[in-house]
């Protein structure tokens, strides 16, 4: 991981779709790390977002990996799809699946990195079966499906918990947090143990511009 072990990953739901491709350019020169795109499909969360094209375009916009986060009932179907448009990491929800470890070994077998996470009201405890398997954990430090929200600062001690138990496992996976992240919170998460910040609004509608946004948040982590 660049800078300090730390890694930002601007959440492109925020952005201006207007100007897209000129966005994703300026957020990876102004050295984010990551992109992270939210996948919703009106059922899982009360909201739609984004395909598998959309996907595809940004890729075709940025050599920054692509951190694809499926908010969505019953993924499996869909995991192709996202991997064939050039996602480099897919994200899955405990909850909106029977079939976790199965999918989790359905996104390894296509060459991507998998990641698990949960909604604020589940219990960290679940993702307990599933830390060994997974290359990184998203902790949600807001209610899933809107950009723009205020963090949860009960997110805390679950972000603490998730990084004790992958410490006792010794597991090298990401912990990210999404959801109110800005250069106020980005310590506190940082504390807890986080090492990827997600960042919507914060960065894309920033008063101060987004690389301005980008330095604060790193100069805020380091």
């Amino acid at each position: 991981m660049s800078g300090n072990n730390f890694l930002i990953a601007p959440s492109i739901l925020s952005a201006d779709f207007l100007h897209l491709a000129d966005q994703i350019r300026l957020v990876e020169e102004s050295g984010a790390d990551w992109l992270h795109l939210d996948v919703m499909d009106g059922h899982f969360v009360p909201n739609l977002s984004l395909g598998p094209a959309f996907v595809a375009a940004c890729q075709r916009a940025t050599s920054l990996p692509l951190d694809v986060h499926l908010m969505v009932l019953d993924p499996e179907p869909l995991l192709e799809a996202f991997a064939d448009a050039g996602a480099d990491h897919l994200t899955i929800h405990v909850e909106a699946t029977n079939q976790v470890a199965q999918i989790l070994d359905h996104i390894h077998r296509l060459g991507l990195k998998a990641g698990i996470t949960l909604k604020p009201a589940t219990s960290v405890s679940s993702l307990a079966t599933f830390l060994p398997d997974v290359d990184g954990v998203l902790v949600m430090s807001v209610d899933p499906g809107f950009s723009g929200q205020v963090f949860l600062s009960g997110a805390i001690e679950r972000i603490s918990d998730v990084r004790h138990a992958l410490d006792e496992l010794k597991s090298n996976a990401w912990l990210a947090v999404d959801g109110g992240i800005n250069a106020h919170t980005a310590p506190l998460v940082k504390e807890a143990g986080a090492n990827v910040f997600i960042s919507g609004s914060a960065i894309f509608k920033n008063p101060n511009g987004i690389p301005a946004a980008i330095k604060a948040l790193r100069t805020s982590l380091a």
